[in-house]
């Protein structure tokens, strides 16, 4: 038996290398997400291995798992760490090595199994670890699965058991390959900018796309894990301006960027504009609903508001329901509606069958974009995103707010508009039309505008997104309100974007 994990362990003391550390924070709504080595050892992710274990034992799931991780220079030991404590509970570990994340949720496929326990900190920055874990394909935990996993690991009642037993799966990237490539090249030229940021989709992105025909123009390709030119976040400015010099120079029809553990894509157009996750999002839906009327998707409650407005979805039959921003709860609730596709605005896209298998992966997603082209021909990106109606956006902000803090500030901030909403309140000189709250506040005004105010799922922030389908003045507006109010909390750090 393991001893009972704490939070209070310091690297470089006598406990610290003889005691699991695991910080409670640590598991977040559908994540779990560290600080590595200050908030959790080696010892720490031993006990996160067996306390999956009691999960998978409880709840009646063959331990059956399929482990990787992504390129930091620490993720392969903490995956060592993590493996070891998953085999002393008895688990069969399929371990597929360097991988993106949706390389392990299609081995769970490929490979018949039950689990997955990927470690990565997605775009996080360096010093973050974390793992995506699931133990009903295509889904990842939930908070009632993360809740149980806490309490299991935190106090210390998981227990050793017979059975383990590890399987190294040599050639499952390029099973992964094949089964994206093997379909009819494209036959229109499309060139295409692919930036990965130096993270792990660097491996594998460039020769997927290459081998369906497509010219590439690798961007910061290269593997290093010290990501010396940004983080590989396509929702990051940062990455999206590199994409956008890039496409210019190369003069390339489409930019498409990967994060780093290759479960999103972010866009920019052939003239160099970075198209916001969301507003791609319904440029598909647009193609995906021409191909199947009355269709179904889902957005997140931080995209655009055409899904619900846009015309030709209109014509097009196509419905569009509203959730939870998060990849395990976009995931889920796109499967249980048998939604065709859901859309999240920071860039994660749930394809279902017949174009996907439920899961995010940055991959899949840019092949639909090349597909839309495909389908459009005389056509560029930028014209079909001209071909909406116009909206004006902001970028997602993330003021920092400490995670024991984030969720009472937001209750605060909910209640608040509830109550100008019972009241008839006024906003920026209009009245409240609707407010969405399953997911902290969507604050809609009478003419269409609307702000968002949530906590991060995964990181000690909270989110803010505004949109006006009428002026840049609306939106700005909404955004001195949200402001102004989250102004009157002292532990709500400054924006790290201004409009």
């Amino acid at each position: 038996m393991l001893p009972k994990p704490r939070a209070d362990l310091k690297p470089n003391t006598f406990d610290f290398e003889r005691l699991p550390l695991v910080k409670p924070t640590g598991f977040r709504e559908y994540d779990a997400r560290w600080l590595f080595p200050e908030e959790i050892n080696l010892m720490g992710l031993n006990a996160i291995g067996l306390g999956m274990a009691e999960v998978f034992e409880r709840r009646g799931v063959p331990k059956r798992i399929v482990v990787g991780h992504d390129f930091r220079w620490y993720s392969g030991s903490v995956k060592q760490a993590l493996m070891t404590g998953l085999l002393a509970g008895g688990f069969e570990v399929h371990d597929i090595g360097l991988a993106m994340s949706p390389m392990a949720y299609f081995a769970q496929f490929e490979l018949n199994v039950e689990g997955v326990a990927m470690v990565t900190a997605s775009h996080n920055d360096n010093g973050w670890t974390g793992i995506k874990m699931g133990l009903n394909r295509p889904l990842t935990f939930g908070p009632e699965e993360m809740s149980e996993l806490k309490e299991i690991v935190l106090s210390g009642r998981s227990k050793p058991r017979d059975g383990g037993r590890y399987i190294f799966v040599s050639d499952l990237a390029e099973r992964y390959v094949k089964s994206l490539t093997t379909r009819p090249k494209y036959k229109r030229h499309i060139k295409v900018v692919a930036a990965c940021g130096n993270g792990t989709a660097g491996a594998f992105a460039p020769k997927i796309l290459e081998a369906l025909g497509l010219e590439v123009v690798p961007l910061d390709c290269e593997l290093d894990h010290s990501f010396p030119n940004y983080n590989p976040n396509p929702e990051d400015m940062k990455m999206l301006h590199a994409m956008a010099v890039a496409v210019t120079k190369h003069k390339a029809d489409v930019g498409l960027g990967f994060d780093g553990d290759g479960d999103r894509c972010g866009v920019v157009d052939n003239e160099g504009h970075e198209i916001f996750a969301d507003t791609v999002g319904v440029m598909l839906a647009r193609d995906l609903s021409a191909l199947y009327p009355n269709a179904t998707f889902v957005a997140d409650v931080k995209s655009t508001g055409l899904f619900m407005t846009d015309p030709v979805l209109a014509a097009n039959g196509a419905k569009a329901l509203y959730w939870k921003t998060g990849h395990s709860y976009m995931k889920r609730y796109t499967h249980e509606q048998k939604a065709l596709v859901g859309f999240e605005k920071s860039g994660h896209y749930f394809f279902q069958p017949p174009l996907g298998r439920g899961y995010d992966d940055g991959l899949v997603a840019a092949l639909a974009v090349c597909d839309m082209l495909e389908r459009a021909p005389g056509k560029t990106v930028a014209d079909l995103k001209r071909a909406l109606p116009k909206t004006w956006q902001s970028p997602t902000m993330s003021p920092h707010c400490d995670d024991e803090k984030k969720y009472g500030i937001v209750d605060q901030i909910v209640a608040g508009y509830e109550a100008e909403a019972k009241a008839g309140a006024t906003i920026c000189g209009q009245k409240i039309r609707d407010l969405v709250t399953v997911n902290g506040v969507r604050v809609t005004l009478a003419d269409g505008t609307w702000g968002l105010v949530r906590a991060s799922s995964n990181k000690p922030e909270l989110v803010v997104v505004v949109e006006s389908p009428v002026s840049e003045a609306n939106r700005n507006a909404i955004f001195r309100d949200i402001e102004t109010r989250l102004a009157k909390f002292p532990d709500v750090g400054a924006f790290n974007q201004k409009l």
